[in-house]
């Protein structure tokens, strides 16, 4: 107890904390939103993480820090830990500092998928290859349900998805993605497929607006996966469908910067809990290995425990 309180006792690090208790960062980003020199910070990351405070997660590269759950004491406190750190000084210049990194992330993946459109295909079977999965993802969406593809990017997946489906909707934000998949749409006289331009985590889709969500090779790119999970679960109805294909954890770095990954895939146990953390029960999550060069691959069905 001592030692949490100890590594509790400084301005910055209660700061590191309520900045760390919505998401994931690593420390180049926490010294932009701090607007702090590195060693200081990684000298309080520090000292927080060998308190079990918090958490760090090695990407590749990079390491993300989070809140952990390794200090029992501190996860006593912590709820009414939150609610104080919401009173500290520089709390508003701190959210809004997250939100100009988060803003980043997506600005520099959009810009990135705009400039890709027309190769992405044949780029990401060459540089990333995974087993075939499509046909067992497409057995996890209801028949006859109105269904929701997030990043929709060229429309591959559409035809599979229509077919099964009573209406598609596909949704990206990347323009130059949605021409694309706009043409094949056109040139495979789809029906009932209906393109819009959006954010993942500001879906343009009504509460409750759709029986089913898939979500194919998305993940790894959103900025904060489990705020994307939880506006998944908006637009669902209740007792509807999540299907997610993504990638298992790899140590393929330069994912990074030749196809806009934010994310080395995932590990199994980190993938279910946002997933229930996002309001999802019923999780069924299997592995498909991926053969000599290629990654393996997690499908997951989840289903939506209320409203």
């Amino acid at each position: 107890m001592l030692e949490t309180i100890k590594a509790l006792a400084d301005p910055c690090r209660l700061r590191l904390l309520a900045i760390l208790d919505s998401g994931e960062f690593t420390v180049q980003e926490l010294t932009s939103i701090l607007g702090m020199g590195q060693s200081r910070i990684s000298r309080h990351l520090k000292i927080l993480t060998e308190a079990g405070v918090l958490a760090v997660k090695r990407q590749g590269t990079w390491s993300y820090y989070r809140v952990g759950d390794a200090n029992a004491f501190f996860t006593a406190i912590s709820p009414a830990m939150k609610t104080e750190l919401e009173t500290l000084d520089n709390r508003t210049q701190d959210v809004a500092a997250v939100a100009r990194v988060l803003e980043d992330r997506r600005r520099r993946s959009q810009q990135f998928f705009d400039q890709h459109a027309r190769q992405w295909d044949a780029l990401v079977c060459t540089l990333l290859p995974v087993p075939e999965y499509v046909a067992q993802l497409v057995r996890l969406v209801p028949q006859k349900s109105e269904v929701l593809e997030i990043g929709v990017g060229t429309g591959n997946l559409l035809p599979e998805l229509a077919n099964v489906a009573s209406r598609t909707i596909g949704v990206d934000h990347s323009p130059a993605m949605l021409e694309e998949a706009g043409r094949r749409v056109a040139a495979t006289g789809l029906h009932g497929v209906e393109l819009r331009l959006g954010e993942m985590t500001h879906l343009p889709v009504a509460d409750g607006g759709v029986g089913c969500v898939v979500a194919n090779m998305v993940l790894h790119h959103a900025a904060d996966p489990l705020a994307v999970l939880h506006e998944m679960g908006r637009v669902l109805v209740v007792g509807g469908v999540l299907v997610i294909a993504d990638l298992a954890r790899h140590e393929r770095e330069w994912a990074r910067e030749q196809l806009a990954d934010q994310w080395l895939g995932f590990e199994k146990e980190e993938l279910i809990g946002w997933i229930k953390a996002a309001g999802f029960n019923h999780v069924a999550c299997h592995r498909y290995e991926g053969a000599a060069g290629q990654e393996s691959v997690f499908l997951v069905q989840a289903i939506k425990d209320k409203g």
